[in-house]
């Protein structure tokens, strides 16, 4: 889940001067890319510049908290027992170190669900009484203890500085261009970048998630077959998302195919 996977629309924007809180906050949630420079560097220098745990987490509190201050929270007593439960089952299961979980539900409709580094889940209700049963809360639930165990925030931070570093590249190069044809060849840059490796990368980081959700789905004796099944009514709830290649996620089909073949191909069950 992570954010709004129906209708995640991304920006090309800058650093300068945005808080690190906010930062964070948006590379969690997928909304934010900059354009780099090549395929090979943004891979490798994007991993070298990811920050660590260390750094990391702390930023993570400090937006959760914010992010509970400013959200309301569910009073509902079976939702929240229900995340409380599968949460805990599931964050037994996932191997992540000194992770503080926290597992809240918020007081809206939105069929959403996040997770911040260190193990800080927040689930919307709307999402909870969308799901058929606690197996499918459980898809979402080891989805985003994927995202923590393969510190997907952390290599979309480094992916950021990369992009970075590859614009103040490009626009060095172009120099010697009068203005208006240097802010058109950087936005063509900035956009090809976007489209052809951020967004590709940010897909594969939400289809290795919902994949290592399946395995801890799996060790927690949940039933596999529910996460196919719930992202089958997510696309047929879901009437307006952007184009596939344009989006920070993969749409229900793909992510259904994905899932199938894993499960099937990890012998966890058949179709």
């Amino acid at each position: 889940m992570c954010d709004n996977h129906l209708v995640a629309k991304p920006q090309i924007v800058s650093l300068d001067g945005m808080p690190r809180r906010d930062v964070l906050r948006r590379l969690i949630a997928g909304t934010m890319v900059l354009g780099v420079a090549s395929t090979g560097a943004c891979s490798s220098v994007g991993e070298f510049l990811a920050p660590s745990d260390a750094d990391l987490v702390p930023l993570a509190a400090e937006a959760w908290e914010q992010t509970k201050k400013e959200t309301p929270i569910s009073r509902d007593a079976r939702a929240n027992a229900r995340l409380q439960a599968v949460g805990q089952k599931i964050s037994r299961i996932a191997p992540v170190q000194n992770a503080s979980w926290e597992f809240v539900v918020f007081d809206s409709k939105e069929l959403n669900a996040f997770v911040l580094p260190g193990g800080k889940v927040g689930f919307y209700k709307g999402l909870i009484d969308f799901a058929d049963n606690d197996d499918q809360i459980a898809a979402v639930m080891g989805h985003e203890a994927g995202h923590v165990v393969a510190r997907h925030a952390a290599l979309r931070a480094g992916q950021q500085s990369a992009t970075q570093l590859g614009v103040a590249l490009g626009g060095a190069a172009l120099g010697g261009l009068p203005r208006d044809q240097q802010e058109m060849a950087i936005g063509v840059l900035g956009a090809g970048a976007t489209i052809g490796i951020l967004l590709p990368f940010s897909r594969n980081n939400e289809l290795e998630a919902d994949k290592l959700g399946v395995d801890y789905m799996h060790t927690g004796g949940y039933d596999v077959k529910q996460a196919v099944r719930l992202w089958e009514k997510m696309g047929a709830a879901s009437s307006d998302r952007p184009t596939e290649w344009m989006s920070t996620h993969p749409n229900p089909e793909t992510r259904i195919a994905e899932l199938r073949s894993y499960i099937t191909a990890k012998g966890y069950a058949t179709f």
